[in-house]
């Protein structure tokens, strides 16, 4: 494991008028009540914003014209898979991901966010939720990595 290195990922904290953040559930998730904010793989080359805000309109219908991206974490925020998870993602190429967060601001109606946006989906329900919450609601090996991205935005949410 130590051999294998950490995939590159953006993460956004999406943020409504109300300062709650959306999260949705995981379509490929069988096995718990597992929530989490929109994510993903940032293609060779692709520029990091533009990552996020891909990855945010494929995994919530929501395009940039619905969204302020407000600021980036300083630091990216690295975390290593369960052992029984390395090499059955991602190819067996990488051992966890290195993620750089955004925090976004919602400019839409709830009605602007479409699950069925990207063939398949990756989410089945959504819902917005207290930033406290999110700790609580991401699976057990992501938990350090939702506080960090709590801390960093706090002030702004």
């Amino acid at each position: 494991m130590s051999e294998l290195g950490y995939r590159p990922c953006v993460g956004v904290m999406l943020v409504n008028d109300r300062g709650r953040v959306f999260v949705g559930r995981r379509i490929d998730n069988k096995e718990g009540d597992w929530w989490q904010m929109p994510q993903g793989g940032v293609d060779e080359g692709e520029d990091l914003r533009a990552a996020a805000l891909r990855e945010l309109a494929e995994e919530t219908g929501v395009d940039a014209q619905h969204v302020t991206l407000l600021q980036q974490m300083e630091e990216p925020v690295r975390y290593d898979l369960p052992e029984e998870l390395i090499g059955k993602l991602w190819g067996g190429r990488y051992r966890g991901q290195e993620q750089v967060w955004f925090l976004a601001r919602f400019a839409g109606e709830d009605g602007d966010i479409r699950l069925d946006a990207h063939d398949p989906p990756e989410f089945c329900d959504w819902k917005w939720v207290e930033p406290d919450q999110l700790p609580d609601l991401i699976v057990p090996f992501k938990k350090r990595v939702y506080r960090a991205v709590v801390d960093a935005f706090r002030e702004l949410v």
